[in-house]
């Protein structure tokens, strides 16, 4: 299937909806998003960038009663500079309003607030200190990331989670620099690493660190290390075959067809075979006194008359 062919069709399930959100990611965003719910932690979702939804639809099946949704995208608007533009063009061509929110709504009732603009906007339209939770996936030079961390440093509650994607991908240096940058200077402090993202909080790390550690050191599929680095300890997961947890179908799901079941092989029953005549008493007699070559000669000139 084209690319085109993916975007045009309604998905079924979160597998179906093209992007690049690893098994170990989902499993990392549900397992912060549950224990910020069974912790009593209420605040509003944000992601900057949504590319066709995928992330964004995991987001919103953990919005609580009360919270609310934003993404922010360029989607098919202008650039606020060259360098944005040829990098949205280059990487983000096919990428829409129309689908993203096709994709969203087959998964969900009601579509997030949706920023159409540059992500610079975004300070303007959410409040400070209102977000539990930021997944900042936008422009992948350094002076917009730079922009984006400072943004979500003002909008995130103390105990809030900024997730930073592409922090350490070779085509994306620029994320790397406003990454490390905000660890070292901008009190950003590191809770893991995933392959492509890194999860922190201006919070206290510690807590999360532990109960962190203690699920992933339960899981077969997932590899552990911990390191230190410039006073802080950097907890590094790694996919061992993990699978996507378990996520509801969309509205679209056609359940698969069953798998054809071969006819039952029909054998005859020696009941259903018509019986053989009993043989006549001369027959009988005849088997009994002649000696068995005679017998099986008679028997063939039998079968050669009929």
């Amino acid at each position: 299937m084209t690319n085109a062919q993916a975007t045009d069709k309604h998905p079924g399930e979160l597998t179906d909806v093209p992007g690049w959100f690893p098994a170990l990611d989902q499993m990392l965003f549900t397992w912060f998003l549950e224990r910020q719910r069974s912790q009593g932690i209420q605040g509003d979702l944000l992601e900057l960038g949504v590319y066709m939804g995928k992330s964004a639809i995991l987001l919103g099946h953990h919005l609580q009663t009360g919270e609310k949704f934003t993404v922010c995208d360029l989607f098919e608007g202008d650039a606020p500079d060259g360098a944005n533009q040829a990098e949205s063009q280059k990487s983000y061509a096919s990428l829409t309003r129309q689908t993203f929110e096709r994709n969203y709504l087959s998964f969900h009732d009601t579509l997030p607030t949706v920023i159409a603009a540059p992500s610079s906007v975004v300070p303007e339209k959410v409040a400070p200190n209102t977000c539990r939770f930021i997944h900042v996936d936008a422009s992948h030079l350094y002076e917009h990331v730079h922009g984006d961390i400072g943004a979500a440093h003002d909008i995130l509650l103390p105990e809030g989670i900024v997730v930073l994607d592409d922090f350490r991908s070779e085509h994306t240096p620029g994320v790397s620099v406003a990454t490390w940058e905000a660890v070292l200077n901008r009190g950003l402090r590191p809770i893991c690493l995933s392959t492509q993202k890194l999860y922190g909080t201006w919070g206290d790390p510690e807590p999360l660190q532990e109960e962190l550690l203690d699920m992933l050191r339960q899981r077969s599929d997932c590899g552990l290390s911990v390191q230190e680095a410039a006073g802080h300890r950097l907890v590094r997961a790694r996919s061992r075959g993990m699978k996507p947890p378990p996520f509801p179908t969309s509205r679209h799901y056609l359940a698969p067809a069953p798998a054809s079941v071969p006819p039952a092989r029909v054998t005859e029953s020696r009941a259903a075979r018509p019986a053989r005549p009993a043989p006549s008493r001369a027959r009988r007699l005849a088997k009994d006194l002649l000696p068995p070559v005679v017998t099986r000669a008679v028997r063939r000139a039998r079968t050669k008359h009929s």
